[in-house]
């Protein structure tokens, strides 16, 4: 079975005032000069995914300047003998909108339509920076397999937050607390199995795997000691460390607080001791895994988006990489600077050019 867009349409998205593009399942190759427009196309694609896209923006900053009209994306996803028909947009900053085969849903929704993996340059300094771009990068991969994880991470956040507004203001009734624990409880639950789950799924999928790209072993750290997984364990804790968070102003133990640790296997060092070329190794192969694990679950490859795949990657390394991707049958949407850095791929991908004059950004088929 393959998943692949088989046609796009930016309308006024970032530098697209109008933009079409007719594909096959064939990897996409995107190049043109830095600043062109590439990595705003992989952001709509993006966009067909749960969540607020690769750059996590916001619907207003999407809109083409200085028009502000809003925006819109279309495209059609064929998934086996399925063809789905998407539309998300928004109007003059509002909140962006979907319908899934002409039908108004939820972008939580999106997950059960499409799956969609993506890499891009910000992620390089993943495993140096803070612990809540792992968070995000764990987030991505469970919902990649399982998409309820999007509404439990809602649920959980929204009781969170009130439960945090009840800690600021000082207020010690536990009555006001018991049913936002349970909310909290019985979502962060979940999004702890979702996450185990998610991870043993990766590693199996790294073990014996045919790929140029480095192991990675995984695991998930609690600051405050062992994560509590079960919904009674969790909401037992939450109550226990009501006088810590009073005097904190926030909640300091669940879901929210855990840290995503790798290491390079193979030279048992943590990933974040690791050379930037290692570290850009170590996601890509993490992202091939991923990829693997849901071709073999689903019985199709995710979408894969790969923004500036080039970097830090030598000539044999990238070789390789779209050798992996064409082996898997994804539809990888990659951009570089220049058409010759995907000369090894020939006719195995689909090439487009993507071109900026006077502020507005162009895409034709080579």
């Amino acid at each position: 079975m393959t998943l692949a867009l088989t046609s796009l349409k930016l309308s006024h998205f970032r530098s697209h005032k109008l933009a079409r593009m007719t594909l096959d399942p064939r990897p996409v190759a995107l190049f043109g000069p830095n600043g062109a427009g590439k990595t705003n196309i992989l952001e709509a694609v993006s966009l067909f995914s749960p969540g607020r896209g690769l750059r996590r923006s916001s619907a207003q900053d999407m809109t083409r300047r200085p028009e502000a009209l809003g925006w819109k994306v279309q495209a059609e996803l064929r998934s086996g003998h399925q063809v789905h028909e998407i539309d998300i947009w928004s109007e003059e900053g509002a909140a962006r909108q979907t319908q899934i085969d002409g039908k108004p849903a939820a972008q939580t929704a999106l997950g059960r339509v499409a799956r969609i993996l993506w890499l891009i340059p910000a992620m390089d300094r993943l495993w140096i920076e803070g612990a809540d771009g792992r968070r995000r990068f764990l987030d991505r991969m469970t919902l990649s397999f399982e998409p309820s994880h999007a509404e439990a991470s809602l649920t959980y956040e929204k009781a969170m937050r009130e439960r945090n507004r009840l800690l600021k203001d000082m207020v010690r009734d536990p009555a006001w607390y018991g049913a936002l624990e349970a909310q909290m409880a019985s979502a962060g639950a979940e999004i702890t199995t979702n996450r185990f789950a998610a991870l043993k799924k990766i590693t199996a999928a790294q073990e014996n795997a045919a790929t140029a790209f480095p192991t990675a072993d995984l695991e998930i750290e609690h600051g405050e000691g062992e994560m509590p997984r079960g919904e009674d364990d969790l909401r037992t804790v939450l109550a226990e460390n009501r006088t810590r968070d009073l005097a904190a102003g926030r909640t300091l133990i669940g879901p929210h607080r855990v840290d995503l640790m790798g290491t390079y296997r193979a030279k048992d060092v943590p990933a974040r001791d690791c050379s930037t070329g290692e570290q850009k190794a170590l996601l890509v192969s993490l992202i091939l895994a991923n990829a693997r694990a849901l071709a073999k679950e689903l019985g199709a490859p995710p979408l894969v988006l790969l923004d500036e795949v080039a970097a830090h990657l030598d000539a044999d390394r990238r070789a390789a990489l779209y050798d992996e991707i064409v082996t898997l049958g994804a539809q990888a949407w990659m951009t570089g600077t220049e058409q010759g850095l995907f000369d090894t791929l020939g006719p195995r991908a689909q090439y487009f050019e993507v071109t900026e004059a006077d502020g507005i950004s162009s895409v034709v088929a080579r």
